[in-house]
C-alpha cells in the first residue's frame, strides 16, 4: 500500500498561515497606530500648547 507525499500541503500551509498573521500583524497595527496612537499624541500636544499659551498671557508674552 503506497501513502501519497504530503510535502506540498505542508509547504501550502505554512504560506497560508505566515501571510494570514503577517496580514493581521500589519493591519492590527495600522488600526492602532492611526486609531489610538495619533488622536492621544495629538490631544496631549494641543493640551501641552493650551497651557503654553496660557503661560505666556499670564507672563505678558504674548
Amino acid at each position: 500500500m503506497a501513502v501519497k507525499p504530503i510535502t506540498g500541503m505542508l509547504r501550502r500551509g505554512l504560506v497560508l498561515d505566515l501571510s494570514v498573521a503577517l496580514g493581521l500583524g500589519v493591519s492590527s497595527a495600522y488600526f492602532f497606530w492611526y486609531g489610538y496612537h495619533v488622536p492621544a499624541v495629538r490631544k496631549r500636544d494641543n493640551y501641552y500648547a493650551k497651557l503654553e499659551n496660557e503661560r505666556s498671557k499670564a507672563l505678558g508674552q504674548v
